[in-house]
């Protein structure tokens, strides 16, 4: 097995991700169109994190930092490329954005129903605050 190599994304990247995050993620969000990651990647070039081995789509995280806190959306991770360090590999890469731009603590959008992630995310020092709740209002349409 090859060395597992992260990168950032480019535009170039973009229709790839999109159609990987079909195969390989729950759930899908209003931003999941070539319209809303165009806009990440132009925002914040370094936050969309790939993972390829032998060139091929392994895993993708978004590691956006708002000045304040540390984002994680989208750890996704190709069901064929599971249980072999991809994800450990993303999230170890963006702690270090998070820390080298002065973050100081990583939070991860997680889906209740998603009982692999839920593992995962544990698995790397996460764990839920209960006391929490996500309100959300879509700003179009």
């Amino acid at each position: 097995m090859t060395a597992l190599r992260i990168r950032a994304a480019t535009p170039a990247d973009l229709d790839a991700v999109l159609a990987f995050w079909k195969v390989a993620a729950e759930g899908t969000s209003i931003s999941d169109d070539r319209e809303g990651v165009e806009r990440l990647v132009a925002r914040d070039p370094e936050a969309l994190l790939i993972a390829e081995r032998d060139g091929e789509l392994a895993g993708t995280v978004i590691a956006g930092f708002d000045g304040w806190r540390c984002h994680l959306y989208r750890l996704a991770v190709h069901p064929d490329h599971r249980r072999r360090g991809v994800s450990t590999a993303l999230l170890e890469a963006a702690h270090e954005r998070f820390v080298r731009l002065g973050g100081r603590r990583g939070d991860a959008m997680v889906l209740v129903e998603n009982e692999t992630a839920q593992h995962a995310w544990r698995a790397a020092g996460y764990r839920p605050e209960e006391q929490w709740r996500r309100w959300v209002k879509p700003l179009t349409g």
